[in-house]
């Protein structure tokens, strides 16, 4: 009943918050629309990853019914939500694809990256007639993207998957149009399991792919997947799991294939706060990683703030959110299929937002 509400609570918003943070033509204008807002009771503006929009969604409203503090969001994708942060046209950025050194450099001041949950990339796909859950393998995964594997019954698809009968049917892939740190998170895992791909398209918010039609957001991919026969993409479990779509299970380090799930994304995680320094940034990859359990296209998004906040008013109240975050909000992750942080991890990162400073002084 929470997934229901939540996609209702989507619903009915989207179609405003994409048309203030996503004009046709022009991001960075919208988001000077949302800064227009703001100053007539909009309190916040946000705009980047649609990989956390579920739960991002659910945590604004229930922060506003909370503080009566309102939070706009564009749920534009990573490489928007960097750009606009960049531009200083919004509050505070999303990605699921941490900043590259040279964009840092392009900003207007130091940037924080703020953990705010786990989430899982996983492998969704359209085939009529089958009922049983797929297997697939990371080198299987990466030559269906390189567009060498090409019809479903495929020996090595067939290989992985003995007793199912696979369709003499062709694969259409999807990936995403748009920067993407959904799209991070994929091709990060490809290219560390597939040396072919490592060489090829590699990793990064936007690659060029060697085969497939693209769409817009996860919700793109998975309205396109959904509505072809024959077709596979790739989006966060949540907007499987809304749109009732089967996913594979993954061979993961260990050689187990392990479905996605909470406990297996958190199982991805284990360890990886213990592993960071006192000074880290926090840019950390978790995909393949180590355990028996551990589901392989896994990954931390992240928030992104200025460190040194110019607007005194909108830096104590962007503050006081993101600490709601790291302890309240990190309550309603496991209902929405995102893994909270270590509790250690999030005390730790409660400690950090202290080392952020508001006001003309900064």
């Amino acid at each position: 009943m929470e997934h229901i509400r939540v996609m209702r609570f989507i619903v009915a918003t989207t179609a405003a918050v994409f048309a203030l943070a996503c004009a046709p033509g022009d991001e960075s204008s919208s988001a000077d629309t949302a800064g227009k807002a703001s100053t007539s009771g909009v309190s916040l503006t946000g705009a980047g990853a649609t990989f956390p929009y579920p739960l991002y969604s659910k945590w604004f409203s229930d922060y506003a019914n909370n503080t009566g503090i309102k939070i706009n969001y564009g749920s534009i994708g990573s490489g928007g939500g960097i750009r606009q942060l960049t531009e200083g046209t919004v509050d505070f950025g999303a990605t699921d694809s941490p900043m590259t050194d040279e964009e840092m450099a392009k900003a207007k001041g130091p940037i924080l990256h703020i953990p705010s949950v786990l989430g899982a990339v996983v492998l969704i796909y359209n085939v009529p007639g089958i009922t049983q859950q797929l297997k697939l393998t990371g080198p299987v995964i990466a030559d269906i993207y390189l567009g060498k594997i090409k019809k479903w019954n495929d020996k090595r698809i067939a290989g992985l998957n003995v007793g199912t009968s696979l369709p003499d049917a062709d694969i259409l892939v999807v990936h995403r149009s748009d920067g993407s740190g959904t799209t991070f998170i994929f091709t990060d895992y490809l290219a560390t399991i597939s040396a072919p791909w490592a060489s090829g398209p590699s990793r990064g918010k936007e690659v060029q792919w060697p085969a497939g039609l693209g769409a817009k957001g996860n919700e793109g991919v998975t309205g396109q997947v959904k509505q072809t026969p024959g077709a596979i993409g790739y989006t966060e479990l949540i907007y499987a799991k809304q749109n009732k779509l089967p996913f594979a299970s993954v061979q993961n380090a260990a050689g187990n294939f392990v479905e996605p799930s909470v406990e297996t994304v958190t199982a991805a995680a284990a360890g990886a706060a213990e592993r960071l320094a006192p000074d880290t940034d926090y840019r950390l990859s978790i995909v393949n990683a180590p355990g028996a359990q551990a589901y392989p296209i896994s990954s931390f998004t992240w928030l992104l703030v200025y460190q040194k906040q110019a607007d005194q008013e909108k830096g104590r109240k962007l503050v006081d959110f993101l600490k709601w975050a790291m302890t309240d909000g990190q309550g309603v992750a496991g209902s929405m299929d995102y893994a909270p942080l270590p509790a250690s991890m999030a005390s730790r990162l409660t400690e950090r937002l202290g080392t952020i400073t508001v006001g003309s002084g900064t």
